[in-house]
């Protein structure tokens, strides 16, 4: 006989986030479906830490993006020229990865260290760095993270941020709807209807982890660990529903500006960078990802090609040429983007003291699929910057990326000596 569970379907359109029931193989269950919430908008933080994580599908030229030079005299390459008046807040490094293989299909993990694959056997699952510190700190702001990117192209959408349940948190694609999640208000009546959505919700909710906990009884050990992971999502589901229900009331800050046309992956880059700044500006959020995907279309750039059949260069000089026009480009908003940070006042510093910005790909070489001397760069924070650093990048003494996710968690105040497949603190 089928259990009331196994028959209910779900739907709560404010989606955001989904959750289902595990197939449970000892119950022969085949349970459907999805809540979603959404979470909505800002605190006061003059001076909190925040964290950006900007990504790039297809890696960058290495050639042209390391220097040769370790130290602060390191020589200005091509892909860094864009950068050099901002050498004093900001790090490059080399030598970074997480020791896994896997091209286009390891690119997740840029965030995790974790491939997708394996999560199951993690505590963490493959959670990236922006969904945990979004889980230990996000409660403090409208909304705990901004996952902004594109969706499309050859190998999918956006893949930068995972949550603890292994569910791809999906990105805001264009400025006019990231305008909106930043600074279009409710009517009085619309808000309302929210508050019955949510009501209505919470209510779903207990009623599907009232009758999860009556079937962990019922099944085996395997099926048990499914349930736990099961909760966990049960967990992260209510804590985005209380948020919500808190921030129901309070109205989201006056736009500055005019809501934004949206025009296409390559023009519409700048004003996503914006209404980043603008986000942590007005505290609401103080997490936030972008990620540069395969949709990205050189032809805004006058290049006549895929930007994924470029990245299979072969090689070719006037394939090379291309990539490094597209990437240049991108990393010369990546630079404007900090300076837009540097020249926001934030209390006794500016916004970009106040921000770690990561900066880089999970992919070393697009060209031969590897994922290995990925293009790092940090900048802001507060540390001490200015120098290109090599670290050791085989044997027993590999010092993996996710070591220096540690550190950048630890800036932002949470309290943990290991994230992903670290090995130890990166300083």
């Amino acid at each position: 006989m089928n259990s009331p569970l196994n028959r209910r379907r779900f739907f709560l359109t404010s989606a955001g986030a989904s959750l289902a029931l595990p197939s449970l193989s000892s119950l022969l269950a085949k349970t459907a479906d999805s809540l979603a919430i959404v979470h909505a908008t800002q605190g006061s933080g003059i001076g909190a830490r925040r964290f950006v994580a900007v990504g790039n599908l297809l890696g960058f030229q290495q050639k042209s993006f390391f220097p040769s030079t370790e130290g602060r005299e390191y020589e200005s390459t091509t892909l860094l020229k864009p950068l050099d008046s901002l050498r004093e807040k900001m790090t490059v490094y080399r030598g970074l990865d997480h020791g896994i293989r896997g091209g286009h299909f390891a690119v997740h993990s840029f965030l995790s260290g974790v491939l997708h694959s394996e999560a199951r056997d993690r505590k963490n699952g493959n959670v990236t760095i922006d969904q945990y510190l979004a889980e230990k700190v996000g409660n403090q702001t409208r909304f705990p993270s901004l996952t902004v990117g594109s969706e499309g192209g050859i190998h999918g959408g956006c893949q930068l941020s995972w949550t603890r349940s292994g569910v791809r948190v999906p990105p805001i694609t264009n400025p006019g709807d990231l305008f909106d999640r930043l600074f279009s208000n409710d009517s009085p009546e619309r808000r309302r209807e929210r508050k019955g959505e949510n009501a209505l919700q919470k209510s779903i909710l207990d009623a599907v982890n009232d009758e999860a906990k009556g079937l962990s009884k019922k099944v085996n050990r395997e099926d048990r660990e499914k349930l736990d992971e099961y909760f966990t999502s049960i967990r992260d589901v209510e804590k985005r529903l209380e948020l919500r229900h808190r921030w129901a009331d309070h109205p989201k800050p006056n736009a500055p500006l005019d809501k934004p046309a949206n025009k296409n992956t390559v023009d519409d880059l700048p004003m996503l960078y914006e209404l980043i700044a603008l986000a942590l500006q007005t505290d609401s959020t103080r997490i936030a990802t972008l990620e540069i995907g395969g949709s990205f279309l050189p032809q805004n750039l006058g290049i006549d090609k895929s930007y994924h059949s470029l990245s299979h260069h072969g090689n070719k000089e006037d394939a090379i040429a291309n990539l490094i026009k597209l990437e240049t480009y991108q990393i010369e908003q990546y630079g404007k983007f900090l300076g837009r940070l540097q020249s926001i006042q934030d209390g006794e510093r500016t916004l970009l003291d106040s921000t770690s910005v990561l900066f880089g790909s999970g992919i070393g070489s697009g060209n031969s699929h590897t994922n290995s001397d990925l293009p790092v760069i940090v900048a802001g924070g507060g540390y001490k910057h200015g120098d290109f650093k090599k670290v050791e990048s085989k044997g027993i003494n590999k010092v993996r990326l996710c070591n220096l996710y540690v550190d950048l968690a630890q800036r932002m105040g949470v309290e943990t000596d290991s994230f992903g497949n670290s090995t130890g603190r990166f300083s």
